[in-house]
């Protein structure tokens, strides 16, 4: 079985919404790609991604196509819009027209600006993975979908829910990725930092014939006395750069 076009385009952006494992990723790029796919699948004017945060928009993203207006009608949502509606409920906002939604008085800021720049209808979806919510997804289209009852089944939004799905699982595989490969980082320099201070202790035990145990606590004043992080002061032991008289070795070359 041949796929269509559509189909093609959905597969390929969902496949790209899962190649988020990488030290290169660039969220506001992949939320403009995620913008892009919308536009090209669904045939709209625009789209774009509010991320939002405590009830707050933190980021916001628009589609290459009309990018200037995407994030303009993200923008005036601060006072209400699709966008904060669909994340307040962690549903999707139906398809609807913006002039009657205008003249309803609804979202009275975001309908004027979407008229301004001649939108005729909008729907949103919320990025949802299971139960936590980051945003929403906000599409700009020419005109209101064929009925569908409830409007909210209506093909469009499903595919707009399944790229935005798909989208919440990119950001937060990022996250966890990235707060592991943080993890992976500071154990590592710990890690190297041990090494460091056990070398350290070893030149200095070695140096005035004592025990590790007093080459260590001989470290450690060095470094309180002045206020030097302790793996400093063992790497300028390494190095050199600190010597035994600066750490206050005596004669006979035990410390002071």
């Amino acid at each position: 079985m041949h796929l269509s076009t559509r189909e093609t385009l959905l597969v390929s952006a969902l496949l790209e919404a899962s190649d988020t494992l990488s030290d290169s990723f660039d969220a506001g790029r992949y939320l403009q790609r995620l913008s892009d796919h919308c536009v090209e699948i669904l045939g709209a004017r625009a789209a774009g991604v509010m991320l939002i945060d405590g009830g707050e928009a933190v980021s916001l993203a628009g589609s290459t196509r009309r990018q200037e207006v995407a994030l303009d009608l993200l923008a005036v949502q601060h006072l209400g819009g699709p966008c904060l509606d669909s994340y307040g409920t962690g549903r999707p906002v139906a398809p609807v027209s913006i002039s009657v939604a205008h003249a309803a008085a609804r979202w009275p800021d975001f309908t004027e600006r979407a008229l301004r720049h001649d939108i005729a209808a909008t729907f949103a979806v919320p990025l949802r993975r299971r139960e936590t919510l980051l945003g929403a997804l906000n599409v700009f289209v020419p005109t209101l979908p064929e009925h569908a009852s409830p409007p909210e089944d209506h093909w469009s939004v499903h595919l707009a829910q399944a790229l935005a799905d798909a989208a919440a699982v990119g950001l937060q595989n990022h996250r966890v990725y990235a707060q592991y490969r943080s993890l992976a980082g500071q154990l590592q320099g710990a890690l190297s930092s041990r090494v460091r201070i056990e070398q350290a202790k070893g030149i200095l035990a070695e140096r005035w014939n004592t025990g590790v145990d007093q080459a260590f606590l001989t470290l450690r004043q060095y470094a309180r006395r002045h206020r030097l992080p302790l793996d400093e002061v063992a790497t300028g032991v390494i190095d050199g750069s600190v010597d035994r008289q600066e750490l206050g070795g005596g004669p006979g070359g035990r410390p002071s």
